[in-house]
């Protein structure tokens, strides 16, 4: 029997997402409204609707529905935002964004992710987004400024370097901290450094590559 997968979209927003909290209207909408499925590998893609993190290539995975509605909500985007997202994943979490702000630029470390990423946005008409292959939190740096900066995955801490990529008063929405111990926060840019400015709740993700702890020795 095939899966509704309208239906199971909804039973998420109704059943996982608002029961944590996610009340934007315009969130819910996006969420209520996009494909996840399309994004979801095909051997995954009975589990797109639930309450669990799906495998990815390349060791990487997506996130929780509900941990996606709260990022979404936390960040507030506005019409006219551009969002600087690390780690594109699947795709479908910059579709969000994108649903949401004016334009999305999603950089990417894995160049076969970023490929499946590109066709699934192309295939939905998500003309407002680019995607950028290059290792965020090594080496490369943006060449323009965003009003918001999301990453997708895990960071001991922030790097300050990403002031550097914000407008003024820009900020930066990150899970940070050491595993299982990580909350998701909000940080704003003031002059060259970051600014915690709020912290939404607690969870535990996985690190982006380059963003683990520092390795500890015992003696």
């Amino acid at each position: 029997m095939a899966m509704n997968f309208e239906q199971a979209r909804s039973n998420m927003v109704s059943q996982q997402v608002r029961t944590w909290d996610v009340l934007d209207s315009d969130v819910l909408d996006v969420l209520r409204e996009l494909p996840r499925e399309e994004f979801v590998p095909q051997k995954y893609r009975q589990l797109a609707y639930s309450d669990s993190m799906i495998p990815l290539d390349q060791g990487q995975a997506m996130l929780k529905p509900v941990v996606e509605g709260r990022l979404l909500q936390g960040l507030d985007l506005k019409p006219t935002d551009d969002v600087l997202e690390i780690g594109t994943g699947s795709g479908y979490f910059t579709a969000c964004l994108a649903s949401l702000c004016r334009r999305v630029t999603s950089v990417e470390r894995y160049a076969d992710l970023l490929k499946s990423a590109q066709g699934r946005l192309d295939d939905l008409d998500f003309s407002s987004v680019e995607l950028i292959e290059a290792d965020a939190l090594s080496g490369w740096s943006a060449t323009s400024r965003y009003d918001v900066i999301v990453l997708t995955g895990a960071v001991h801490a922030l790097p300050d370097r990403m002031a550097n990529w914000l407008k003024p008063g820009g900020r930066v929405c990150a899970i940070v901290g050491d595993s299982p111990n990580m909350h998701a926060m909000i940080a704003t840019a003031q002059g060259k450094s970051l600014i915690r400015s709020q912290s939404m709740f607690e969870t535990d993700i996985p690190y982006l590559i380059g963003g683990e702890p520092p390795v500890r020795f015992k003696f």
